[in-house]
């Protein structure tokens, strides 16, 4: 399956790093920025790409938790969650080396991607909580 270089970038560019952000980065009420998705790699090569989206994962700025899950009901698909400081924090990650790296030992893994959404998360175990605007 050929994949859109946009969709590839949008999920693999936010999906190779995280970092540390402060607990109270949210007190002017910024709003995070999330992304939930599921990944389908080229039959057999799952473990491998786990392996390259799990390399970098630390020192990604903005980057607040970067979750990657195998499906249990599908053995070539990875969910992958991810909470960003901002929209613009996940956009810059893109320009990153270490993503572009990614990128491009990926791509030849990934057989798609479905059930993709945005969210905007509020808060959580491991989150600094967002102040409602």
């Amino acid at each position: 399956m050929n994949v859109e270089r946009r969709d590839f970038l949008a999920m693999a560019g936010a999906t190779t790093a995280v970092a540390a952000f402060p607990v109270n980065a949210f007190s002017e009420g910024k709003k995070m920025y999330g992304l939930i998705g599921k990944m389908t790699a080229v039959a057999g090569k799952r473990d491998e790409l786990i392996s390259i989206l799990l390399e970098g994962v630390a020192g990604m700025p903005g980057c607040l938790s970067y979750v990657v899950a195998k499906d249990p009901a599908d053995t070539d698909a990875i969910w992958i969650t991810e909470v960003w400081d901002s929209q613009e924090s996940h956009k810059a990650s893109l320009s990153l080396p270490s993503v572009k790296q990614a990128i491009t030992r990926g791509r030849p893994l990934i057989a798609g991607f479905s059930n993709n959404t945005t969210t905007e998360p509020v808060g959580g175990h491991g989150l600094a909580t967002a102040k409602p605007r």
